[in-house]
């Protein structure tokens, strides 16, 4: 027995002292070097969290963090903007400070890197722009970029404006007039801007191949679905590789995306060989950027490009669908801005047959003025996350090698001190004198980031979104249904959690 527990005692006391290591020394360590106050244990507060969900907002209160962040303004109000906080043995810095929040997301040395999302986002958006890092990133930013060149996105204006009056304008249309007593219609307005962007990154990213692309879309979608069932269960090293049957399932649809994509941009390689070009629309142009490499080397290899197009579609559609859905929550509700936007749409644009061009939409003044004070108030990203490579010193705090970084993007879209006592307020007349002067700090709009990482698709959503609110404000008057629920909720993105019912009225 006494050699039994002295094998014992040499195996498990090396792990006792590691886990003794991870799970106390090094969190206090962290909490005495940063100087920062620690917040109340971070499990009791996220079961707070949960219960909170279940309490919808009035629909004239824009105050998302009592539903989406709850413990984190609990703890703001008692340690303020930067504190630490516990997920499970991890420190984590709460970054609600804008000055530090400028030096994180501004670096160009590879300090503050993305954290590891785990196999479930992964499997959705592959190692794209959003996870890459350093030279891989730089790689894949040079053959995107030309890609989303204002010249680039204004030719497929005809095109976002074909995908809206097909899939939105058209079935709106008909719903109305079928209604032949009341003459308006109740549609739910969520899922039909996710079928329209799915149809305009289709045909955008993909052009002839749209049809393979929304075969895409859907594996996607659904591995979309499955990241989020996963986002609040304990992720257990090594399970990914276990045939259970979400596992097998995730496989599955991987193989499904990669094969379709594969085939189509292989279709691409071939005509090009042909000197029939690689294609005007998004993956065209970014095959073509990637051929133009020193010597004529590709700069991506396809599972690179592969996983780029899982980025264009989550990017693509998703963040976009919710831009028009919230936007369309604001204006349903504040009808005298919906007014003032048509009257500068058809002052701007013309009537209802009138084609639209990327010169017209650019003057929509107020139009723009809204979709701002949309992703301010219902951005579709609450927060951030990035990890310290080494340690560091930010505005005075100093921050351990290691260390996560959370920005929460909701609470400092209300930060009364930077956007004023009326932060929790809808006022589009914030941005009237351009997004810079709309605060106190003129990069305080975080909605598509900042920094050499900033969103590289704001130019494409922006215009997306501009061109689908101009052909339903001159065809439709509308204000959101008596049966809505505010209850936006964080489903990897800003939604509304039992959808946005719309009552329609034809103009």
């Amino acid at each position: 027995m006494p050699v039994v527990a002295a094998a014992l005692a040499a195996v498990l006391l090396p792990w006792l002292w590691k886990a003794l290591v991870h799970l106390v020394w090094r969190p206090a360590s962290t909490g005495r070097r940063t100087g920062s106050s620690w917040a109340t244990p971070y499990r009791g507060d996220r079961r707070d969290a949960a219960a909170a969900s279940g309490e919808s907002l009035d629909r004239g209160s824009h105050d998302t963090t009592t539903r989406v962040m709850p413990y984190v303004r609990a703890w703001t109000s008692l340690y303020g903007k930067v504190f630490l906080w516990w997920s499970g043995p991890r420190p984590v810095l709460n970054v609600g400070d804008y000055d530090m929040v400028k030096r994180i997301l501004s670096d160009k040395s590879g300090l503050y890197v993305k954290p590891d999302p785990g196999p479930s986002i992964m499997a959705m958006l592959g190692n794209g722009l959003i996870f890459s890092e350093g030279d891989v990133w730089a790689r894949h930013r040079r053959v995107v970029h030309p890609a989303f060149a204002m010249d680039k996105l204004k030719m497929m204006t005809g095109t976002f404006e074909a995908s809206a009056r097909e899939v939105i304008i058209g079935a709106w249309e008909a719903r109305v007039e079928a209604a032949a007593t009341t003459k308006e219609a109740t549609v739910e307005v969520g899922e039909q801007f996710t079928e329209l962007t799915a149809d305009v990154i289709s045909h955008t990213a993909f052009g002839s191949s749209y049809r393979q692309g929304k075969e895409v879309f859907m594996a996607q979608r659904e591995l979309q679905f499955m990241a989020m069932a996963s986002m609040n269960k304990v992720h257990v090293p090594g399970l990914e590789y276990v045939p259970t049957k979400n596992n097998v399932r995730r496989w599955q649809l991987q193989r499904k995306a990669r094969g379709t994509l594969m085939a189509i941009i292989e279709e691409r390689l071939a005509a090009a060989k042909e000197a029939k070009g690689y294609g005007t629309d998004l993956l065209g142009l970014m095959l073509e950027a990637n051929n133009a490499g020193d010597g004529g080397q590709r700069v991506m290899s396809m599972d690179e490009i592969i996983d780029e197009c899982k980025t264009f579609f989550f990017a693509g559609h998703d963040t976009t669908a919710h831009l028009l859905t919230w936007a369309m929550f604001l204006l349903g509700t504040h009808p005298e801005w919906q007014q003032r936007l048509r009257e500068e749409v058809l002052r701007e644009c013309g009537g209802a047959g009138t084609p639209l061009h990327g010169d017209a939409l650019n003057k929509l003044k107020l139009v723009t003025m809204v979709l701002y004070e949309t992703l301010r108030l219902y951005g579709a990203v609450n927060v951030m996350g990035r990890q310290a490579t080494a340690d560091a010193d930010i505005c005075g705090v100093k921050v351990p090698k290691g260390t996560a970084l959370s920005i929460p993007f909701v609470m400092l879209h209300r930060d009364v001190e930077v956007w004023g006592p009326d932060a929790n307020e809808f006022n589009t007349l914030r941005f009237q004198d351009g997004v810079g002067s709309a605060a106190a700090h003129p990069n305080a709009l975080l909605a598509f980031s900042l920094g050499p990482r900033s969103c590289i698709g704001q130019g494409f959503a922006m215009l997306e979104a501009k061109t689908t609110l101009v052909l339903i404000l001159r065809r439709f008057e509308f204000e959101v249904a008596p049966e809505y629920v505010h209850a936006p909720a964080d489903f990897l993105t800003l939604q509304p959690q039992h959808g946005l019912p719309v009552v329609l009225k034809l103009l």
